[in-house]
């Protein structure tokens, strides 16, 4: 069965270079375009789209205008084809937060000959779209960010192209805890959710979401404006403490070190891995290793398997570890992986993670 696909753009390149990306695509099939979303309104009368690839500018109404309206009268996939700017970021935000499952980056130059050469990542943005569960997106409205530009099939590489897998060793134990958690399609408005629940003095947190550094910096921002816990953009050095939220930085990957009886974060540029970066199961391996049964792992909504693996090594570790379950997923793919592994300890609902996240913590 295939994927109906209705794209919205304004432009007439970018539609006619999409059809063509998409033309031949098995599973996946357009069955129109549009110049802005009254057009769209037009030919979604006549046959609704499983996915809409939807640009945020265009004139009569802007995307995020569409989007909201959509979400409230019959929620739909939507992936933003958005571009790379800082004004960009800012509305892709409020494109998340309006309930976009996926998002494109695009640049202002050279736009032909980069949809030309991110057409995986397109396919891979529509499949992970359409396999979200709109049911849920007015309640999780969500978003995860495809930036890599390879025509290629990328090698799906491990943890230990970036963080070798150390040696098991007694860890004791020590004031501070950590909290990591790694999260991917679905996952901003999931960790919005968790994060303006926590109180202020909540335990020290370090999150990978699947994003590229364009996006992270506008995000973190945002999530500090709407939490009574200090979120940043972790750069290198960072403390870990209570009461602040370190998000990785998009384009690199994040990793725990411990000094002394303290937690510190080490942001390094690295290769892909699990395709991604950065990477969740990075993040999880460095926690196994510097924090042990001093931290808790939760592995959230999202594509794919990043994370799993290092979870079995955080809970081999003696860290407390726990999944979303797919009743309360936009996608339930990370958190499945990783409980088919053996890594997840206890499954629990996205409502659920705010007071376990203290009461873990508080318990060990």
């Amino acid at each position: 069965m295939s994927i109906d696909v209705l794209i919205v753009d304004d432009s007439a390149v970018v539609r006619q270079v999409l059809v063509a990306q998409l033309d031949g695509v098995a599973g996946i099939r357009v069955i129109g375009t549009a110049s802005d979303p009254i057009f769209a309104r037009k030919k979604m009368e006549k046959q609704w789209p499983d996915v809409i690839v939807l640009d945020i500018e265009m004139p009569r109404m802007d995307g995020i205008t569409f989007l909201k309206q959509l979400m409230l009268e019959r929620p739909t996939p939507v992936v933003i084809c958005s571009t790379l700017t800082e004004r960009g970021a800012e509305t892709t935000m409020r494109a998340m937060a309006a309930g976009a499952v996926e998002i494109i980056t695009k640049p202002r130059a050279g736009l032909k000959q980069f949809l030309q050469s991110a057409r995986n990542e397109l396919i891979d943005a529509i499949k992970a779209a359409a396999s979200a569960q709109p049911s849920r997106m007015n309640h999780a409205a969500t978003a995860s960010v495809a930036a890599a530009r390879s025509t290629e099939p990328l090698p799906k590489l491990n943890a230990d192209s970036v963080l070798p897998k150390a040696n098991a060793g007694k860890l004791f134990a020590t004031t501070d805890r950590v909290v990591a958690l790694g999260t991917s399609t679905g996952g901003t408005q999931a960790l919005e959710h968790v994060l303006s629940r926590l109180p202020v003095d909540a335990p020290g947190i370090i999150v990978v979401q699947h994003m590229p550094a364009q996006f992270t910096h506008a995000f973190a921002e945002r999530l500090d404006g709407i939490c009574r816990v200090t979120v940043k953009e972790a750069q290198n050095n960072d403390r870990v403490m209570p009461g602040r939220v370190l998000i990785a930085p998009g384009g690199q990957h994040m990793m725990l070190r411990r000094s002394g009886a303290q937690y510190r974060v080490e942001v390094r540029d690295g290769p892909l891995v699990s395709r991604h970066k950065p990477s969740v199961d990075v993040l999880f391996r460095s926690v196994a290793s510097a924090a042990g049964p001093n931290a808790v792992g939760i592995i959230m909504t999202g594509m794919g398997d990043d994370g799993a693996h290092g979870l079995l090594e955080m809970r081999q570790a003696g860290a407390a570890t726990f999944g979303q379950n797919e009743a309360s997923c936009v996608v339930y793919g990370m958190p499945k992986e990783a409980f088919k592994l053996g890594a997840v300890g206890r499954e629990l609902s996205l409502q659920e993670i705010p007071r376990l996240i203290t009461e873990a913590v508080d318990a060990r």
